[in-house]
Order: C-alpha cells, then structure tokens, then sequence
C-alpha cells in the first residue's frame, strides 16, 4: 500500500496571498503546502482522496494520470473545489468515476456542482463535464471502494462532521476538531496514522500540534504524518521538534506500508 501526499497545506496554503513571512518565503521546497489532499494506492488501484483547487498540478507533479474512485471528506472549498479537474480522469472509454462520502456532503455538492450532477443541464455542445456517480457512505460501517476495504470513521470539524478513513493498516484523518475514544479505538493498530495539525496554539475547529501528537500517541500508530500545515511553522521546525515517529508531511512525500 502507497500514499502519495498532493498537498498538506491549510486553506490559505502556503505560500500564503500577501505574506512575506519566513515560511512563506523559504526555499525549503517542503515550506510550500498546496491545499490537502492525497492518493491511496494498493494492489494496482487508486483512490483520490479529495479534489483540493490545486488537483491538476497535484497529480502531474505525482504523474498520477487514472484513479478508480475518489473519497470525499467533507466539503469545505480547499477539499472539494478542484473537482472540475477530475473531467480528466472520467468520461469518454473510462466511464464515470465513483465518488464516495457522507450523504449529506455528497448533497450538498450536487446542489453546489449541479453543471456536474444535474442531468437536466446538460454540457454546452463542444465542452465536456466530469461523468461522477455518488455513493454514500456510514461512519462505522465498512465499505469496498474500487476493490480496497474503507472504514469511514466520523469526527467533529467544529458544527461540521467530517469522515476519516481507515484502509487497513494505514488511515488518513485531517481537518477534526477532537479524537475521542470511539475514534481512537477504530484507528488503533494502524502502522501508518494521518492527521491533521494546524497550529500550536488550540484552534475551534482543527487539532492543534500538541493535540495532534497526544491523538498519535494514545492510537499508539507506528508512524504518523502531519499534515494540513500553516506558514506558521517550517518544515525543518517541526521536523526537529516532534517526538519520534511523528513526522511533518510534505507536497510529493510517498509513504509506503
């Protein structure tokens, strides 16, 4: 099993518009954070998980050029706003690409996408669409994803609810508010943890990085990855400063398990 990071910045991503900042001007190639998303990869499939807006450039950077489904976490903008990119990987002799997540984001993205989900407007003659075909999924309930077996597991996102995903020994998790025992007690025994860590102060709607570790400690994960970063910390900071077997993760970092 393989997951390629395509971004593992914040909302704003790094560099930030207007920022001169010592992050956002560095030039560790690793202190430059496109909008968080990744791809999984296990026995000649591939999941995408999430269409952040920097997609494109993403999965050229990786050569990434087919997935067999995408996951969605939830539907904040930086997590779903490069979903016209996906007109590539669909349609034509590939059909229609299975998209999975919570109903009610799933939803939501019909109302907010509906060039793309209403069959009644259809494209104007000459242009093209992503073909998608939505399948909801249940926290808790595991599901069978382009042949690879998905717990979707629930978090709070501050009033929202996210999914995080388990996929056997690796899971990924970003943009939760708090882990609490139900979720910590499906994520352990994993080798690999994802996990999101926005500052280092507490936040109302992401862990912190304090809270982050604790959260990789008490799963007891073998290896865990932070992701979801701000300029507010440098790559080499972290990466001097976290305990052993957690890591930053970084924009093209390829993890295998």
């Amino acid at each position: 099993m393989r997951l390629t990071f395509l971004g593992t910045g914040t909302s704003f991503g790094v560099p930030q518009i207007g920022c001169h900042c010592r992050v956002c001007t560095s030039a560790d190639p690793r202190d430059r954070r496109a909008r968080t998303g990744a791809v999984l990869e296990s026995d000649g499939r591939r999941i995408l998980i999430d269409t952040p807006p920097e997609l494109r450039l993403g999965l050229l950077a990786a050569r990434i050029d087919a997935v067999d489904a995408v996951l969605f976490t939830h539907d904040h903008a930086d997590h779903i706003h490069g979903i016209d990119d996906v007109r590539a990987l669909s349609g034509g002799p590939r059909g229609a690409l299975p998209i999975y997540g919570p109903a009610d984001v799933l939803a939501r993205m019909a109302r907010r996408f509906d060039y793309i989900f209403d069959p009644s407007l259809p494209p104007i003659p000459g242009s093209s669409r992503p073909r998608l075909e939505p399948h909801a999924l249940e926290a808790g309930r595991t599901a069978q994803v382009a042949g690879i077996e998905v717990l979707p597991i629930s978090f709070e996102h501050g009033p929202s609810v996210v999914f995080g995903y388990r996929f056997g020994a690796l899971a990924y998790v970003t943009d939760v508010h708090r882990m609490d025992e139900t979720a910590t007690r499906a994520l352990r025994g994993v080798e690999v943890l994802v996990l999101n860590a926005l500052f280092q102060r507490p936040h109302p709607t992401h862990l912190s990085i304090p809270e982050a570790v604790a959260a990789a400690a008490a799963i007891g994960a073998g290896r865990t990855f932070l992701t979801h970063l701000t300029h507010e910390t440098a790559h080499a900071d972290l990466e001097r400063d976290l305990p052993p077997g957690v890591r930053p993760a970084y924009d093209g970092l390829v993890v295998e398990v």
